[in-house]
């Protein structure tokens, strides 16, 4: 009988204080999720228009960092491989889509065409 009493006493007052809890998605500092894909959309458009036709394929990747998406494929002999990096927003939903990236194309491992999306 002690025990439960004991315990009532203790736990009554922790479950009034218990009640709810809220995301924040946006900070003080005015960033949000959307903030932080312009930021990213702006800093991969920098990188990109720095970057020279017949970069190697590794020397792209170390300043651009993971693509987004990429397919690599054969075609007439040749290896194709194709990144894409989100440079611009078209849909409001939060999510990338190739659409809203900027591709480079890659033919055995030199940068032969850089195409932005629709």
């Amino acid at each position: 009988m002690k025990q439960t009493l004991l315990a009532l006493i203790v736990i009554a007052p922790l479950t009034l204080t218990l009640t709810g809890c809220v995301i924040a998605v946006g900070g003080e500092d005015g960033h949000s999720i959307s903030g932080d894909f312009d930021d990213r959309e702006y800093e991969n458009r920098k990188k990109i228009a720095a970057i020279q036709l017949n970069t190697a394929f590794a020397d792209v990747s170390r300043v651009m960092g993971v693509a987004d998406f990429n397919e690599t494929y054969f075609d007439d002999g040749k290896t194709v491989n194709v990144v894409y990096f989100r440079t611009h927003r078209l849909h409001k939903d939060g999510l990338t889509t190739k659409d809203e990236c900027t591709k480079l194309v890659f033919v055995n491992n030199n940068l032969m065409a850089i195409e932005q999306g629709r």
